[in-house]
C-alpha cells in the first residue's frame, strides 16, 4: 500500500543532481494522484470513477526510438540490430543530464519506490521520478507495491527518470527525434523523455528483466499470460496481438497469475508485475468482464473517448488510437492469484492468427519444433485493401516478443528448450485465424472451438487422441477433440481448391524458412530440424 506518512530520504535524490526535495510528492496515495490530475487539468474521471487521462502526441511505444548503452556491460552481449539500437554513454551523460535540468525546473516531482518480480528471490527494487501525477500512478498499478516495513530501508536498485515534457536536441543526443527511451545497464537507469505514453515505464522495466533475469539468475524472461487450475497446473499463453492470449488466459475456473510477463526459474513461474496494462478498444462487459470490472477508482484509462455531453466511455472510438489501454492493480481481478507465484507449467500454448488459412487449429509439438515457433513468433494481419482485395500481412517477432529482448532470441530459446524437456512440458500451436481460405475468402475459427481444444488439453484428454501428420510442417494434429468437428483439425479438409490451399502452404512455408535465416547460426540442430520440409 502507498504510505505517505514515510519520508524519502532527501540525501538519495540529491546525488542525483536534484536541487530541492521541497517540492517531491513521495509514495502519494492513489486518491492523492488521481485528485492532482484533475486539478492540473490532466485528466478526469468517467462515469466508471477510474481517471482517464490523455498521452498526449504519442500513444504507442516508439521501437525506433529505444535505445541501450553500449557499455562494458552490454558491448559483447546484447544481440544488436535495428531494435537493439547502440547508443554511446556521452550520449547518456547529455540526456541525463537535460533530465535533471528539467526536472529542477518543475515546482513539483513525484516520486515513488516500487518493485518488479512477484519471487522474492528475484526482486528488483525501482524508484520512479515522474513529471506528472498521473505517470506516477501508472507506476503504482503497474509494478509491485512495496509494504510499509520494506519502504523504510527501501534501496533502489534501478532509477526510471519520465520527463514527457523534456523535448531532445537530436543531434546533442545522438538519436533520432526529439523523443527516446534510454537503458543503461552500467548505470542501472532508464531514461525516458518527450514522450507520455506511460507503456514506456512497463516495458524499459521488462526489457532489463529480459537481459538480468537470464544473465545473472539463469531465469528464463517471457512475453506471456498465465492462470493456474484448481488442482494447481499452470499453462502459458504466448501471442503476439490479436491471437487470443488476454481471452484464452482469462478463464472463471482458474486463476489468472498474471496477463503479460512472467519468469520461469528452477522453482516455478512469478509474475513480473503488480498489476495489468489491457487493451480497451471495443471493450464489453459481455466480452470481458474482468477487464470491464476493473475500470474503476484507483485504474487509469489512456486515450479514449466520451460520448457527446456524458462521462462515459465510447470504448468502440479508435479516433484517437487503437491502443486505448487501462492500467489497473492485479487485485482488481477477482480470481487473481496472489502472490503471483506458481509451479512450473503442464501446458504452453503458442498462439498464432493465421490470415493464410493454412494451419491447423491444434498441434502438438516437439520440443524441437516448440523452440522453432517460440523463435519465429509468428502471425499474419490483415493489410488492408488493394485493389478490392485484402492480403495477410506476415508478422514475425521472435521469442513473442522481439522489440523487448535484448539477447539472441536463441539464448530464450535454448532456456525454453531446456525447460520444456526437464518437465516434460506438453506445448501446443494454437490457430485461432481463418480455416477453409485466407482472410475474406474463409471463415475465423470459432472461439467457442478454441476455448474447447484448450480444456481439452488442460483436462488431459488431447493427452489420449489419435493424431496424424500434418505435411510440410510435420505437426501431429488430433482426428477428434471433444467440442470441435472432426473435419476443421485438418486445415486442407475445409478449402475446396485444394490445389490453392497446397500454395497458399508453400507460401506460408516459405515465409518461415525466409525469416529464420537470420537465426539460424544460433541455434541447435534439431531447432534447425523443425523447419518446415518442401
Amino acid at each position: 500500500m502507498s504510505s505517505p506518512s514515510i519520508a524519502l530520504p532527501p540525501l538519495k535524490l540529491l546525488r542525483l543532481g536534484l536541487k530541492s526535495t521541497d517540492f517531491i510528492h513521495y509514495q502519494e496515495t492513489p486518491a492523492k494522484l488521481i485528485r492532482e490530475s484533475i486539478r492540473r487539468s490532466q485528466g478526469q474521471l468517467c462515469d466508471l470513477e477510474a481517471l482517464v487521462i490523455s498521452t498526449g502526441k504519442y500513444t504507442g511505444r516508439c521501437p525506433k526510438d529505444r535505445f541501450i548503452v553500449r557499455d562494458v556491460v552490454t558491448a559483447e552481449s546484447v544481440n544488436w540490430n535495428e531494435v537493439n539500437q547502440p547508443l554511446d554513454e556521452a550520449y547518456f551523460d547529455v540526456i541525463f543530464k537535460r533530465s535533471i535540468e528539467h526536472l529542477n525546473k518543475l515546482s513539483d516531482i513525484w516520486v515513488r519506490d516500487a518493485q518488479a518480480c512477484a519471487d522474492p528471490s528475484f526482486r528488483m527494487n525501482i524508484r520512479v521520478i515522474t513529471e506528472s501525477p498521473s505517470m506516477n500512478l501508472f507506476a503504482h498499478n503497474m509494478f509491485i507495491r512495496p509494504t510499509e516495513d520494506e519502504l523504510e530501508d527501501f534501496e533502489p536498485g534501478w532509477h526510471i527518470i519520465s520527463v514527457p515534457g523534456l523535448s531532445l536536441n537530436p543531434a546533442e543526443c545522438g538519436i533520432r527525434n526529439s523523443n527516446a527511451t534510454v537503458i543503461s545497464f552500467k548505470r542501472k537507469m532508464v531514461l525516458i523523455s518527450g514522450s507520455g505514453y506511460t507503456g514506456e515505464l512497463k516495458k524499459a522495466i521488462f526489457s532489463v528483466l529480459n537481459f538480468v533475469l537470464p544473465n545473472d539468475y539463469g531465469v528464463l524472461s517471457m512475453h506471456c499470460s498465465a492462470n493456474e487450475g484448481r488442482d494447481g497446473n499452470t499453462a502459458l499463453f504466448f501471442g503476439l496481438s490479436g491471437t487470443g492470449k488476454t481471452t484464452l488466459s482469462a478463464d472463471p475456473q482458474r486463476k489468472l497469475i498474471g496477463d503479460d510477463e512472467h519468469g520461469w526459474s528452477d522453482e516455478g513461474i512469478f509474475n513480473f508485475e503488480g498489476g495489468c496494462y489491457a487493451k480497451c478498444i471495443n471493450l464489453s462487459e459481455n466480452k470481458e468482464p474482468d477487464i470491464y470490472h476493473a475500470i474503476r477508482f484507483g485504474s487509469m484509462v489512456e486515450n479514449v473517448t466520451f460520448y457527446p455531453a456524458t462521462n462515459r466511455i465510447n470504448f468502440d472510438d479508435s479516433s484517437i488510437t487503437e491502443n486505448t489501454r487501462v492500467s489497473y492493480p492485479l487485485n482488481f481481478i477477482s480470481n487473481a492469484l496472489e502472490p503471483s507465484v506458481a509451479d512450473a507449467p503442464e501446458n504452453i500454448f503458442l498462439l498464432t492468427c493465421d490470415a493464410y488459412g493454412v494451419l491447423p487449429p491444434v498441434s502438438r509439438l516437439t520440443v524441437g519444433q516448440a523452440m522453432y515457433q517460440f523463435i519465429s513468433g509468428y502471425t499474419a494481419k490483415i493489410a488492408g485493401t488493394e485493389s478490392g482485395i485484402n492480403e495477410p500481412k506476415p508478422t514475425f517477432s521472435a521469442c513473442f516478443g522481439a522489440p523487448f529482448m535484448p539477447l539472441h532470441p536463441g539464448r530464450y530459446a535454448s532456456m525454453f528448450g531446456d525447460r520444456v524437456r526437464k518437465g516434460s512440458v506438453r506445448v501446443w500451436f494454437i490457430n485461432t485465424g481463418w480455416s477453409g481460405g485466407i482472410y475474406g475468402k474463409g471463415n475465423r475459427i470459432k472461439l467457442n472451438y478454441t476455448r474447447a481444444i484448450v480444456s481439452a488439453v488442460l483436462s488431459g484428454q488431447l493427452d489420449h487422441a489419435d493424431y496424424e501428420q500434418f505435411p510440410l510442417f510435420n505437426f501431429s494434429i488430433p482426428t477428434s477433440c471433444p467440442g470441435v468437428p472432426n473435419e476443421i483439425l485438418n486445415p486442407a479438409n475445409t478449402w475446396g481448391n485444394k490445389e490453392a490451399y497446397r500454395m497458399q502452404a508453400l507460401k506460408l512455408a516459405g515465409l518461415f524458412a525466409s525469416n529464420f535465416k537470420q537465426y539460424a547460426e544460433g541455434v541447435t540442430k534439431d531447432v534447425l530440424d523443425a523447419a518446415p520440409v518442401f
